[in-house]
């Protein structure tokens, strides 16, 4: 028994093939073994809730109440944060936030404004 590659998409081991393609059954990506390389490279953008691509300096407003440790009160959905800057990691976004400071951020739950 042949074993799936990894998804390109969300690294998902549980890929399946199809005819001459593989589907994720997490996020729905669909490839072909041969374009496997080349999707690595896509996986690096990062893109908020609705799907649109960030970069660096983009404004971005926070969609639902994150609670923050240490700090009495959570930062509130709506917040609109400047000048982001895109990381590697979990948390993909670095920002300053008014009332906290520095911050780290992941990107599902923010929208570009």
């Amino acid at each position: 028994m042949k074993t799936a590659p990894l998804c390109p998409s969300c690294q998902s081991p549980y890929a399946y093939e199809v005819g001459d393609k593989f589907i994720c059954p997490e996020c729905a990506f669909e490839w072909h073994p041969t374009d496997a390389l080349d999707t690595v490279e896509e996986s690096n953008e990062v893109k908020d809730a609705n799907g649109n691509l960030l970069h660096d300096g983009d404004s971005v407003v926070i969609i639902k109440d994150l609670p923050v440790k240490g700090a009495p009160k959570p930062i509130k959905a709506g917040t609109k944060v400047k000048n982001i800057r895109l990381v590697d990691g979990d948390h993909n976004i670095d920002c300053k936030i008014d009332g906290f400071g520095s911050m780290g951020l992941k990107s599902e739950f923010v929208k570009k404004a």
